[in-house]
C-alpha cells in the first residue's frame, strides 16, 4: 500500500456566533466563541497538510457557502465538500465512504482537538495498513479521529452523539460488525471552560487572541 495514499476530511461547522462552541460562550461570549472556532478550524487544516496524506478536504456544515468556507479552500489549496443531511453517524459515514473510495484509507477529524498533530495523523493512517478502523479516543468519552479502509452500514448506528458514551457506542457497533480497530492514545479536546486553561498552555500556541 502507498504510504500517503489516504485523505484527512476535516469537519467542521460554520463559525456563525451562537451556533459554535455554545458550551465556552459562558466563558468567552458568543462572539469569541465563533473566533476561537475559527482559529481551532485553521489549526486542523494546518496540522492535516502537515501529515503525509496525499490530500486534505474541509467538509463543512451545515453547506459550504459560509465565506469562512470559502476562503479556507482559497487559503489552503484544499478540496470543499459539503457535510450534508442526517446525523453525525450519516455525514461521517458518506465521508468515509467517499475518501476510501478515491483513495484507500479514510481519515475524519474535527476541529476540535488542537493537542492532535500530524505525527498522530500519519500513526493512524499506517495502522489502517493492519485495521480496518482506527480511532483516536478522546477524554470526555467521545473520540477526535476516526479512520477507515474497510466500512460496514451499520458502523454508525444508534449513536449517542455529544454524549459521554460515544467511544463505547462507537467499540460496540465495530466488534458487532466484525471490523478490526485500533485504538491511538487518548488525546484531551476544547469543549468546556476548564478545557481553555490547557488550550491557553498549548504548545506550539493556538493562533487567537484571547479576550482580557
Amino acid at each position: 500500500m502507498i504510504k500517503n495514499n489516504f485523505v484527512v476530511i476535516v469537519f467542521a461547522k460554520a463559525p456563525v456566533p451562537g451556533d459554535v462552541k455554545t458550551r465556552l460562550i459562558p466563558a468567552l461570549g458568543e462572539q469569541y466563541a465563533a473566533m476561537l472556532h475559527v482559529a481551532l478550524t485553521e489549526r486542523a487544516l494546518k496540522t492535516a497538510q502537515q501529515s503525509c496524506a496525499i490530500a486534505v478536504e474541509l467538509c463543512g456544515a451545515p453547506d459550504v457557502s459560509h465565506a469562512f468556507f470559502q476562503d479556507c479552500a482559497e487559503d489552503f489549496d484544499i478540496a470543499l465538500t459539503a457535510q450534508g443531511v442526517g446525523d453525525l453517524g450519516a455525514r461521517m459515514g458518506r465521508a468515509l465512504a467517499r475518501g476510501i473510495e478515491q483513495h484507500t484509507r479514510a481519515i475524519i477529524i474535527g476541529a476540535d482537538c488542537p493537542a492532535l498533530t500530524a505525527q498522530h495523523i500519519s500513526g493512524a493512517a499506517d495502522m489502517l495498513d493492519s485495521h480496518d478502523v482506527v480511532l483516536t479516543p478522546a477524554e470526555d468519552g467521545g473520540y477526535a479521529l476516526i479512520g477507515a479502509k474497510r466500512m460496514h452500514a451499520d458502523m454508525f448506528n444508534v449513536i449517542d452523539w455529544g454524549g459521554a458514551e460515544v467511544l463505547a457506542q462507537q467499540r460496540r457497533n465495530l466488534t458487532a460488525c466484525q471490523l478490526s480497530c485500533y485504538e491511538m492514545e487518548t488525546l484531551w479536546d476544547v469543549d468546556r471552560p476548564a478545557d481553555l486553561i490547557r488550550l491557553k498552555a498549548l504548545k506550539p500556541p493556538l493562533e487567537f487572541f484571547w479576550p482580557n
